[in-house]
């Protein structure tokens, strides 16, 4: 009878005498006393699952073949592994050859390679075991976020990549056009003329789905938006990224205090997630990366979040009497210096901050009576600090057009947004959280290109 085909994360789980064929990708290879073992890892777990191949069992012209980096598929039969750390190894009678690899060329040896080597070959980097490990989190952390909104039947909304507006007006943009750049269309008074683009407008990639996404709150109450959003801010710092993904939720009917409670309760339950189905490799990351990742993790899990107005925090900061590299003060936005001393000093836990000065804020952020402040929230957790922004909306239209006047912005292109506060407006709320900030937080690595599958960085779109 034919082996059962499985993965190495199934293998590690059947019963010892199981005659079983995995697939994989060889990740060492040494040969002892007329025995060969190899390591075996297909993906599906941290441990690969070791090899045993005794002399006369694989035809030697295969064998040879069978080198670091090589595909194969190996059967035969688990028996209990006398090696320490694993239960179980594979005692081949068979292995089918399937792509052969120069092991002398192959990038990844089995030795310790930096991170930035490993970005410089993206496409092979995943065999690793960091970015496998990185990649199964993240696989999970996804999981986790559809499955906390669709239990709470949320509506999960395709917000679209190419728009007219900018939701954060902070003029960062990716510009989309049809135009040949080098023989560009000009009115008579030398400006581009648009109406030629083949949106005939000026249109650029996404920042947010947030607007477009209040426009499904306003009719189904409560729904998310979760995609790529772009940025053309030419930082070339380890915490920014020019493609990168974005959770937003919106929701009808939520003042500020709905919208701290859904936060908080987010977090904790796709941190609880990954605790529990990436266990392997958050210890791995605990041994290599943070020490502090697990318990940092299990800390957030089982605390109740602590808050305070952005104009106590400033107080709390200015009383620690401490030298800073960024003095706090009124009407300035909170630095990470800041944010991490909030959560991990003063708290001791994860805490938001809300009520922001309106001038450091985006233009549909609800007003407060002060009419110096808006209702915003920030939730700062310790060794990271800013991991989720949210605000209450600006429901009033006469408030919401004075605010986009004041922000520079074009009212006639916000038609729409605008409409929404003229037929049935109602208080609502909503937050984002930034898919590569939190996997830095959940790995404990300290640069975000090594969260995303394929970094874009300024000089940088490679793969």
């Amino acid at each position: 009878m034919k082996s059962q085909r499985v993965s190495v994360k199934q293998a590690y789980l059947l019963p010892v005498g199981s005659e079983i064929t995995v697939p994989g990708w060889v990740r060492s290879r040494r040969d002892s006393k007329g025995i060969t073992f190899i390591e075996l890892n297909d993906g599906s777990r941290f441990k690969s699952l070791q090899l045993v191949v005794e002399s006369g069992t694989v035809p030697d012209e295969t064998l040879r073949q069978v080198t670091t980096g090589s595909s194969i598929a190996a059967s035969g039969v688990l028996v209990d592994s006398p090696a320490a750390g694993q239960p179980v190894e594979l005692k081949v009678a068979g292995i089918e050859l399937y792509g052969t690899a120069d092991s002398a060329a192959y990038p990844l040896q089995k030795k310790g390679h930096s991170l930035e080597f490993l970005r410089e070959i993206a496409h092979l980097r995943v065999r690793s075991n960091t970015f496998g490990a990185v990649f199964r989190v993240r696989n999970a952390l996804t999981h986790a976020i559809h499955r906390f909104f669709q239990e709470r039947n949320f509506v999960y909304v395709q917000t679209p990549i190419i728009t007219a507006s900018d939701c954060e007006g902070a003029g960062e943009l990716f510009s989309v056009t049809s135009l040949k750049l080098g023989d560009l269309p000009r009115r008579s008074d030398g400006e581009i003329d648009w109406q030629q683009d083949f949106f005939g407008r000026p249109t650029y990639l996404t920042v947010s789905g947030q607007l477009e996404a209040e426009i499904f709150a306003l009719s189904f109450g409560r729904v998310y938006t979760f995609g790529p959003t772009f940025r053309a801010e030419n930082s070339n710092t380890p915490r920014h990224l020019a493609e990168f993904w974005m959770v937003e939720p919106e929701m009808a009917f939520f003042d500020l205090a709905d919208n701290m409670r859904l936060a908080e309760e987010f977090l904790r339950f796709t941190i609880r997630h990954v605790l529990e189905n990436c266990r392997e490799d958050l210890e791995f990351f605990n041994r290599y990366i943070e020490t502090s990742v697990l318990s940092t993790l299990e800390h957030v899990v089982e605390s109740t979040f602590g808050h305070l107005t952005y104009t106590e925090a400033i107080q709390a900061l200015q009383d620690a009497r401490r030298t800073w590299q960024f003095p706090p003060e009124w009407g300035q936005d909170l630095q990470t210096e800041h944010e991490r001393f909030l959560s991990e000093e003063l708290f001791k836990k994860p805490v938001i901050v809300t009520d922001y000065p309106k001038v450091i804020k985006p233009f549909y952020m609800r007003v407060n009576d002060d009419d110096r402040t808006v209702r915003a929230m920030d939730v700062l957790v310790p060794r990271v600090g800013e991991i989720v922004g949210g605000s209450q909306r600006e429901e009033r239209y006469d408030v919401l057009v004075q605010r986009i006047r004041e922000a520079g912005l074009d009212e006639r292109a916000y038609w729409w947004y605008l409409d929404l506060r003229r037929f049935g407006s109602v208080p609502h709320s909503g937050f984002g959280l930034g898919l590569e900030r939190m996997m830095m937080y959940l790995t404990g690595l300290k640069n975000i290109r090594d969260v995303i599958p394929f970094p874009r960085t300024p000089g940088n779109a490679e793969f």
